[in-house]
């Protein structure tokens, strides 16, 4: 990780990656920490029930802990969920409520929506969001068959905007296949970035599930996000 950015944004190879859960454990140990860590949801489709920032504020115990400035009810991408609930979304007012949000705390954790070509609004996408916000990337994806293709994929689209990115994480790893085994050290080989496993934690309370990201991740990995100088 470079020291260009405070932002960090986590990332997903698709929807229902472990993004939040992900998030939760890295805002939580932050602010444990003694650092003033925020998450922050640019968007939240599917509400209710899901609320990705609610999730977040739990696991750390904290109302402060994290944001959303925008909730949609319909299960979609941002820019089809307003159109389809007939509101208006654009993708500069994303945009402003997010630096506006990154402004207010020195280690801001911008949660991906999706993957990274999920529509925003207008015609702009996650990743365009990622790059306009000067962000370094967490790559979450998952841990079993079929992981490699679509993780080296994402990471080469990041490269191609010239993102920074911090690292990948595969989420649920329980190593009960050949190609869970194997899958970590042939994603470090392909994109030559570290590699670190979360286990399964469904289940849990928001809490819990906190907590056990920040037990199965290195210090080294957490402690970048830590000493990050913007």
């Amino acid at each position: 990780m470079s020291d260009t950015s405070t932002t960090v944004a986590i990332v997903g190879t698709g929807t229902g990656i472990g993004k939040t859960v992900v998030t939760a454990g890295i805002t939580r140990w932050l602010r444990e920490n003694g650092a003033d860590a925020r998450a922050i949801k640019p968007a939240q489709t599917g509400y209710p029930p899901d609320d990705d920032a609610g999730f977040v504020a739990e696991a750390c115990e904290a109302d402060e802990a994290a944001t959303c400035p925008r909730y949609l009810e319909p299960a979609l991408a941002p820019r089809v969920a307003a159109a389809e609930a007939g509101e208006t979304l654009t993708y500069d007012s994303i945009l402003s409520a997010c630096n506006a949000a990154i402004a207010d705390t020195s280690h801001p954790i911008v949660e991906g929506i999706g993957g990274l070509r999920v529509p925003l609004a207008d015609d702009r996408e996650v990743i365009d969001l990622v790059a306009d916000l000067d962000a370094t990337a967490v790559v979450v994806t998952r841990s079993g068959l079929g992981t490699l293709n679509h993780t080296a994929l994402s990471v080469e689209a990041l490269e191609r905007r010239g993102i920074d990115i911090a690292g990948i994480v595969c989420n649920e790893y329980a190593g009960a296949t050949v190609a869970e085994r194997t899958n970590p050290a042939e994603l470090e080989r392909m994109t030559g970035y570290a590699v670190e496993t979360v286990p399964p934690l469904e289940g849990e309370t928001p809490r819990a599930m906190a907590i056990g990201v920040e037990t199965a991740l290195s210090s080294r990995f957490l402690e970048r996000f830590l000493t990050v100088d913007g």
